[in-house]
């Protein structure tokens, strides 16, 4: 087995759509490592917004100023793609209790398929707690005329046209 670096984390997730509170983790992840790797996980039991293309392009876009950040997707299990990467580290950021007890539970199953990898959680930062996917994609569905100034308040600026084309209604 490859040996891992203790320097590189993993911080993947489905990230639809990347959010401000998904920038702020990366951001500071970035800072606490010398390379870190944005995950875009392929779940086929979910119906995602965007495709898996189209989230590892928009996060590109928002992390190209971050010059040890790279941009991956992946199928099955995070910690195997951990290891294939030799990165050392799943980086999580949670947001409330509920966030703690699944992502605690999910950090040991993890330790059980590999020892080597170890969980770092990241609390979210206090304006981005109440931030979730689902409440973008509501705000974007039933802001009409001010959907692109409301998202400013959820998404980085790169996520704001993507996503109110996708809910454009026909005229």
């Amino acid at each position: 087995m490859p040996t891992l670096n203790a320097r590189h984390a993993v911080y993947a997730g489905s990230f639809d759509p990347l959010t401000l509170g998904h920038r702020d983790i990366i951001r500071r992840g970035a800072m606490l490592y010398e390379r870190l790797t944005v995950a875009v996980g392929i779940n086929p039991e979910k119906r995602p917004l965007f495709s898996p293309e189209e989230r590892v392009d928009l996060i590109r876009q928002v992390v190209a100023p971050l010059g040890n950040v790279d941009v991956a997707m992946f199928e099955g299990l995070t910690v195997r793609f951990v290891r294939e990467r030799g990165a050392a580290v799943m980086l999580r950021g949670v947001r409330t209790l509920t966030d703690i007890e699944a992502e605690f539970t999910m950090s040991l199953a993890n330790h059980v398929l590999d020892p080597e990898i170890e969980t770092v959680f990241l609390t979210a930062s206090e304006k981005y707690t109440h931030i979730s996917s689902t409440l973008i994609k509501q705000v974007a569905l039933m802001g009409r005329d001010e959907t692109a100034r409301l998202l400013a308040d959820f998404v980085p600026p790169e996520v704001i046209p993507p996503l109110t084309a996708k809910h454009r209604r026909p005229s």
